[in-house]
């Protein structure tokens, strides 16, 4: 899953994943960000909210609620789909994403356990109701009642979650403008994954940035975290 701005074209063309995906027999699914075309007024007036930026939540709040079902769309009807037309086994499937893909791809591991065998994510957005990208697209789509927007925050899920069944991968560039701005907050999460004792392995990558040169670096690690439980 992909982040701000973009389209599933992203990940599918810059990431490099073809060749490690091959080796080890998976298939790699790449969903969109939103809904597109959705004609509503205000979707395509900012970059980090609306069109391109649905944050893989559902949305409660008018005149997005109809529409903006990203959690539901990946956890449940897109599987659905893949599953119906690709000769995949419906039991064994992992999830990972990049920035607000990261964190969605959190999310969806730590709101469903035991239904995906392995989660990693590339600078995710770990705490969203404290980071302004977060608090912008969670009051907008799921209102101001911010007791709500902790159901979908990877940093306060991780501290219900039930045992240490997932093995979580995070690489993150430490260069990266994003984290110096404090939208990301991975210290937040990795103190509460320690608290709860839930293993995830962090990885700060010296000299790297938000950019797909960072993912198409590491991608292949990612790649290998998933297929090691996939292939089990």
């Amino acid at each position: 899953m992909t982040g701000l701005t973009c389209t599933e074209q992203n990940f599918i063309s810059k990431s490099g994943y073809h060749q490690a995906a091959s080796e080890h027999g998976l298939v790699v699914i790449a969903p969109d960000t939103s809904p597109r075309g959705c004609n509503i007024k205000g979707e395509d007036e900012s970059w980090d909210f609306g069109t391109g930026a649905g944050f893989y939540v559902d949305a409660t709040e008018h005149p997005w609620k109809t529409n903006y079902r990203m959690y539901s769309y990946v956890t449940e009807e897109l599987p659905q789909l893949i599953n119906a037309n690709f000769p995949v086994d419906p039991q064994r499937m992992s999830i990972f994403g990049h920035s607000m893909g990261g964190h969605g791809a959190l999310i969806c591991a730590l709101k469903n356990p035991g239904k995906y065998k392995s989660v990693s994510a590339f600078a995710p957005i770990c705490n969203p109701v404290l980071c302004p990208w977060g608090k912008k697209a969670f009051s907008g789509y799921l209102g101001t009642d911010q007791s709500k927007w902790k159901a979908y925050d990877a940093t306060h899920l991780v501290k219900s979650f039930p045992g240490s069944q997932l093995d979580i991968l995070i690489d993150q560039g430490k260069d990266d403008q994003f984290l110096s701005d404090g939208q990301l907050l991975p210290d937040n999460f990795i103190a509460a994954c320690a608290e709860k004792k839930t293993p995830v392995v962090f990885r700060l990558q010296e000299g790297y940035d938000h950019s797909y040169y960072f993912i198409a670096t590491f991608i292949t690690d990612h790649i290998r975290h998933h297929a090691k439980y996939l292939n089990a």
